[in-house]
């Protein structure tokens, strides 16, 4: 399946970072991580499809390459994947080589680097889905909303401008102003909390309990956890009421056997 999601822009960053990745000497730089068969389709063919179609956008440019590499052969494919195959045993000799000559600070310092890089894509990637799943938006503050209908006649020519001055603007409200707004943020809150429920209770359908929030989780199981201390509390008052029946007979009889006269 080709990587459709590949945007021009992306595969310009990428090079970009690896091309600016190191600005010391070679021998302080890290070794480049090799790209793969369908990246090195992209980088050769790219040059080639700006020249005959000028007119097309990038995004859709890299379309048009994706689907080609969709449709050729795995014998038209192999020269390119068994490049980044040598590429690749290159690439773990070098590292290899690389890794020998740091210390062991600089080891402990790019362990932690790559695991906030893999943390940070872990929270993208769950942000997206969450995206694709029809998360609800939460719900805005007053000052969000405020902010998004006054934004286009703010006074400033960027936007962090704009949001100074609108601040100053909301700051000098009167009271019964802001109310308005107070109101709308309720009614958003209402909004998120009645879509979160039908969202939630989607997700429970199709089996992604995981993405559900603790504090529903929480509330699902109180009912639950109550169930055996009623039971606890109504035993023991079975047995309250047993002692206590159990004891009055022990009383009667006592007292019948007091009043019953002796026979000489």
């Amino acid at each position: 399946m080709a990587p459709y999601s590949f945007s021009v822009s992306l595969l310009v960053k990428s090079f970009s970072l690896l091309s600016l990745r190191c600005l010391t000497s070679e021998a302080s730089c890290p070794p480049k991580r090799p790209l793969n068969g369908y990246m090195r389709y992209v980088q050769q063919q790219k040059p080639i499809m700006a020249n005959q179609n000028p007119e097309i956008k990038a995004v859709e440019l890299v379309r048009k390459i994706a689907q080609q590499w969709r449709s050729m052969s795995p014998e038209q494919k192999q020269p390119f994947q068994e490049a980044s195959l040598r590429a690749m045993e290159q690439f773990k000799v070098d590292l290899k080589r690389y890794q020998a000559q740091l210390t062991p600070a600089q080891l402990q310092q790019q362990a932690q680097e790559k695991r906030r890089r893999m943390a940070k894509r872990k929270t993208i990637r769950k942000k997206r889905e969450l995206t694709n799943l029809g998360k609800p938006k939460r719900p805005r503050s007053p000052f969000n909303i405020f902010m998004s209908e006054h934004f286009e006649e703010a006074r400033g020519a960027t936007s962090q401008a704009k949001m100074k001055s609108l601040l100053e603007d909301w700051r000098n409200l009167f009271s019964h102003q802001k109310q308005v707004y107070t109101q709308l943020a309720e009614d958003d809150k209402i909004r998120y909390k009645n879509e979160m429920k039908s969202w939630e209770d989607h997700m429970v359908e199709i089996g992604r309990e995981d993405l559900i929030r603790e504090q529903t989780l929480s509330a699902k199981k109180k009912p639950a956890a109550k169930a055996p201390a009623a039971k606890k509390v109504t035993k023991a008052k079975t047995e309250k009421k047993a002692a206590a029946t159990a004891k009055s007979k022990t009383t009667t009889k006592t007292t019948k056997s007091r009043s019953t006269p002796k026979m000489c």
